[in-house]
């Protein structure tokens, strides 16, 4: 088969061939026909499967952006951070955090 072959010409020729096989003789002809009928069914099959495929591809980019986008957003929220704990060990400032929050920065969510 062509490489550049489009499903619509796919279609015709199978067509055209279960057409020429009505000339066949009686056992040859049921033979393949069964045959061109298969083809068509695995191709059919084979066109969902790819169907399927693209679309569980295109759910993995989409989570690729969203995982890349947090892991952005987490090293953002890490310098901002680190930043801070800096700052305080600079000032002379107790060398644990405290629980208040008041540095924090504004919740992702």
């Amino acid at each position: 088969m062509n490489p550049a072959m489009n499903e619509q010409d796919f279609q015709t020729k199978l067509s055209d061939l279960m057409q020429q096989l009505d000339s066949l003789p009686g056992p040859a002809r049921e033979q393949i026909q069964n045959l061109a009928q298969e083809t068509r069914d695995r191709h059919a099959r084979m066109k969902k499967t790819v169907g399927e495929l693209q679309e569980s591809l295109d759910y993995l980019r989409l989570s690729v952006k969203y995982l890349v986008f947090d892991l952005e957003a987490t090293r953002r929220e890490n310098q901002y951070l680190r930043k801070l704990l800096d700052a305080k060990h600079s000032q002379g400032g107790p060398s644990s955090c405290d629980d208040s929050g008041d540095d924090m920065p504004p919740n992702r969510d």
